[in-house]
């Protein structure tokens, strides 16, 4: 490629809270340029955000399904090459399946969609076009999470047998809902987030987390949903016994109302000859715990050390903080770096790779499975999709 991928975004004007960090990511590597924009529903904000982003009055439009339609009528080497979805999750589906018929590659927030018959439409019109889309799991993006999935895949840790994911946030321990916090209000909204709350929003971070690095699904799950601040209308908390495929079990704990708390997720999963242990608040260090040598401490920017891939997505010399923004920005790379090879006709680096439809498809899977066994009375219930 020549040039910058040329990116139209819906959603994440002025008033959003993602729209600024899928920017800063997109630009990180200098491969990608926004030029498009329909970036709010409200008329007066999208055109007042395309001015703050110096867009061209022309492409900052006031709906997707003007910027997509008008985009695509554009000369080749003047149109968008993509589409990156940052609205709440409710207006996922329509811009996405606009695009795709459109011919445009997709970025999208997560959870993919509303509902998960939502997200199979997707899945079908994917396969039809042959079209990418990146769905943004952000913690995939981390180099040492890639080092924790090389080292399982490898067989460094022989059998997994134990996979313990935990995700405690405090930011919703009050009704902040109705205090005029706006993401408070609509991810504890039904009609804007979906059939749950917490798990929705972290607990699915969580799941494809678990996925990732193990290599395995989960086939069964055994889920306590609960809401703990009263008068709210989704799960603030829950937790879920797990089973996957080799017959591994496993715990999920999320919540947003562990007072105190920030982003601490950690996962750690266990085999027949050692465990790993990974936390996102310190996420350059990964714990390598065996069972006949002492602890090892990885540690990212050790490229002697960690696998090609973990090397790959280390953006700073070693002992120098990498945290959210470069996890990000490794994620719209891999994608830029995929889409570029698809134009030129070329492969991508073996090491790229980035969350796509199918994590969409089992994260919406998730959801579904988890409210079905949080109502159920049954001990197991079977994961499905």
């Amino acid at each position: 490629m020549n040039r910058k991928l040329r990116m139209g975004m819906v959603g994440g004007g002025k008033d959003a809270f993602i729209g600024s960090i899928h920017r800063l990511a997109a630009n990180m590597d200098g491969l990608i340029e926004v030029v498009a924009g329909a970036l709010s529903i409200n008329p007066e904000v999208a055109m007042d955000s395309g001015k703050m982003l110096f867009l061209a009055e022309d492409r900052t439009y006031t709906t997707f399904e003007e910027m997509i339609e008008k985009e695509s009528k554009l000369p080749a080497d003047k149109r968008i090459d993509f589409v990156t979805i940052v609205t709440p999750n409710f207006a996922h589906f329509a811009p996405a399946m606009l695009a795709l018929e459109k011919g445009f590659h997709v970025v999208i927030e997560k959870p993919m969609t509303f509902t998960l018959d939502e997200a199979k439409q997707l899945k079908k019109k994917v396969e039809e076009t042959g079209l990418l889309l990146c769905l943004t799991h952000t913690y995939s993006g981390y180099p040492m999470v890639r080092q924790a999935r090389a080292m399982v895949r490898e067989g460094a840790l022989g059998k997994i047998r134990k996979i313990l994911v935990d995700y405690p946030q405090g930011w919703l321990s009050k009704m902040s809902e109705r205090e005029g916090n706006a993401q408070a209000a609509w991810r504890t909204d039904p009609k804007r987030s979906g059939k749950a709350g917490a798990m929705g929003d972290i607990g699915t971070h969580a799941a494809h987390l678990a996925e990732l690095i193990s290599g395995l699904k989960i086939t069964h799950m055994c889920a306590d949903l609960n809401i703990m601040v009263s008068g709210r209308a989704l799960d603030d908390d829950g937790n879920v016994l797990l089973k996957f495929d080799n017959g591994a079990a496993g715990v999920l704990m999320a919540s947003q109302v562990a007072a105190g708390e920030e982003n601490a997720l950690k996962i750690r999963i266990y085999g027949e000859l050692g465990g790993i242990e990974w936390s996102q608040q310190e996420p350059n260090t990964l714990l390598a715990k065996w069972l006949d040598k002492p602890t090892q401490i990885l540690r990212a920017g050790s490229n002697g050390f960690i696998t090609p891939e973990a090397a790959f997505n280390t953006r700073t010399p070693a002992g120098h903080p990498e945290g959210y923004l470069e996890a990000f920005g490794n994620l719209y790379r891999n994608f830029a770096l995929s889409l570029s090879a698809r134009i030129d006709g070329t492969e991508p680096p073996a090491v790229v790779d980035f969350p796509s439809v199918e994590d969409g498809i089992r994260g919406m899977a998730f959801i579904e499975n988890v409210v079905k066994s949080g109502q159920s009375t049954e001990k197991w219930t079977k994961f499905e999709i």
